[in-house]
């Protein structure tokens, strides 16, 4: 029988330490090659960490919460030996409970990793939820309507105790699906029962984008310009050819792509807001690694399009939608979370009117768009309703001058305007 340890993945020169989440497995429990046993979860990305081999959990040395670091053991799998023979004599004297645990009587049900982020953070048991998906796997609706059904049992419960003492733990929220990045909110039917309370950590990722954040006020003399686009002649040529460009490319045409080649448009005419400051030097960068801010369970997150300036509309659109997808799964590497030169954050998608965005160190400047709306303008002394959408500029004025930031933003709106200029590099 072999004695195989779990390690902590490589981390990225820039991450010190990490935090293990839920353990998947516990002691004693049967394990296959290749199995998710737990996630590690840095202040850029979570990292899945897969048994290497299969046998049985003898021993986990790092419990949930812990932090932890590159290449540190945090478990370690018996080979050679099933469940029911794991016995305190073959398994590691720091492992005797691995004796204790009986065999299943059954394989458990695969839970998916969204699935599973649904109800760890819910503190509902996956043995509970009957999975509808293939093979009787337990998918993320599966376990959304379960947590909404315990939290039903909660409020119950709650009401029917009257005006006892508050709960020590608030009920789960039934309105949405709990986000990894914090605990069950307080369920609002729960409100009136007395004056509940959470006390929750933050994850590495808001820590960090706190820190960032912070740090960007604090070192960077950040003002905001606006100005205000008139999107009538992209959506224009957006609606004369999306059908035949997504047959093509096999992507919907969305406006970000136009934006992005707005931006970098604009950036080489004005190469200083695409710079960043080293200490007293102004790097200029001869690249255009665009940010693009995306809002994931766990946070805001960044991942960055290399070499946009070289990049087609469809191989932009295509980009943008697979961090989409991705973030939302907890599956962007640290290496796309790493390094950009310009950002641009799109609030409309909310339904945000306006904002001033806050530069993303050591960046220098990031563009906020907004929702387009219907407004009424003034066209050669008439007014005309035409759908407007601001843009704000935030840039650190340390190197960029008032002028230039204008300037920037102008070219943004005269090539959103005009969209043939991006075509012809105008």
């Amino acid at each position: 029988m072999a004695d195989i340890e779990v390690k902590v993945p490589q981390l990225s020169e820039s991450i010190s330490e990490a935090t293990l989440l839920q353990w998947k497995k516990q002691p004693g429990a049967e394990v296959v090659a290749d199995e998710i046993l737990v996630e590690v979860e840095t202040d850029k990305v979570v990292l899945d960490v897969p048994a290497p081999k299969s046998g049985v959990l003898a021993e986990i040395v790092a419990p949930s919460g812990a932090s932890v670091t590159s290449g540190q053991v945090i478990a370690r799998i018996i080979q050679g030996v099933a469940a029911s023979r794991a016995s305190p004599e073959e398994a590691p004297a720091a492992a005797p409970v691995a004796s204790a645990v009986p065999p299943p009587a059954a394989a458990a049900p695969i839970v998916m990793p969204a699935a599973a982020r649904v109800l760890e953070e819910a503190g509902v048991s996956g043995d509970a939820v009957a999975g509808t998906g293939r093979g009787g796997r337990i998918t993320k609706a599966d376990a959304v309507a379960a947590v909404q059904a315990a939290s039903s049992a909660a409020a119950g419960g709650s009401q029917a105790r009257g005006g006892g003492d508050a709960p020590q733990r608030a009920p789960t929220s039934p309105v949405a699906a709990p986000s990894p990045d914090l605990a069950a909110p307080i369920d609002p039917a729960a409100l009136g029962t007395g004056r509940l309370e959470q006390r929750v950590p933050m994850s590495r990722l808001r820590q960090r984008v706190a820190e960032r954040l912070v740090q960007s006020q604090s070192t960077a003399a950040i003002l905001t310009t606006f100005n205000e686009v008139n999107m009538q002649p992209v959506i224009e040529l957006r609606n004369r050819h999306k059908e035949r460009f997504e047959k093509e490319h096999g992507v919907k045409l969305g406006f970000m792509s136009f934006f992005v080649k707005a931006a970098v448009h604009a950036l080489k005419r004005f190469p200083i807001v695409n710079a960043s400051i080293d200490g007293s030097d102004v790097v200029y960068h001869g690249y255009f690694d665009v940010g693009i801010a995306v809002g994931s369970p766990r946070g805001l997150v960044v991942p960055v399009l290399r070499d946009a300036d070289v990049q087609t509309f469809s191989e932009i659109e295509k980009r943008i939608a697979d961090f989409g997808r991705r973030a939302g799964e907890g599956k962007l590497t640290i290496e796309e979370l790493t390094g950009g030169t310009f950002t641009i954050s799109n609030g409309g998608v909310f339904g945000s009117m306006l904002s001033t965005p806050i530069i993303n160190p050591p960046q220098s400047a990031i563009l906020g768009v907004h929702a387009t709306k219907d407004r009424p303008v003034a066209e050669n002394g008439q007014v005309v309703i035409r759908p407007m959408n601001y843009l704000a500029l935030s840039y650190d004025h340390r190197i960029i001058d008032g002028r230039d930031a204008v300037l920037f933003l102008v070219a943004i709106k005269d090539a959103l305007e005009d969209p043939g200029r991006l075509l012809l590099e105008m």
